[in-house]
């Protein structure tokens, strides 16, 4: 990783995959400053999504969740910057797209608590980001390289 910072796991669920959100949900987390170093189109089978939300087991809308996330296809990614956890999560506005502030992610493209768009390791779960980032990619998938402006985002 370089000198930049962290990275952090980004999940573009169906729904935005289907309403065709993935460029511009990529957009603005390149707008941010953020580097994206890996990424797959793939279809999540069920007992990957059980252990991607394995916090949520015991919860009435696990199975809802997991249901959700393997009906169709995402966008996974890794995306490095300084504090690129919190950033991310930031950008995405609360969960329930209803509560999101204008502005944000959810907040702008999200429409129901259950279909909102996108999912990013917690910045309050210390190591999440690295535990979420190996459920989908090997080290060898992520691509080191030196964005041009990197001089121009960090001091």
């Amino acid at each position: 990783m370089s000198e930049a910072g962290e990275r952090t796991f980004v999940m573009v669920k169906p729904d935005a995959v289907q309403r065709g959100q993935v460029g511009e949900i990529i957009s603005r987390l390149e707008t941010r400053g953020l580097k994206l170093v890996g990424a797959t189109f793939t279809r999540i089978d069920r007992e990957l999504a059980r252990e991607h939300y394995a916090e949520h087991e015991d919860k009435p809308f696990f199975d809802g969740l997991v249901g959700f996330i393997t009906s169709g296809p995402v966008m996974a990614m890794v995306w490095e910057g300084q504090d690129a956890t919190r950033q991310v999560r930031q950008m995405m506005g609360a969960t329930d797209p209803a509560d999101a502030a204008p502005g944000t992610i959810r907040g702008d493209l999200g429409l129901d608590l259950g279909r909102n768009v996108i999912h990013g390791s917690d910045h309050e779960d210390p190591g999440a980001n690295e535990r979420e980032i190996a459920l989908f990619f090997e080290e060898s998938e992520l691509v080191e390289w030196e964005q041009i402006d990197e001089t121009w985002l960090y001091e």
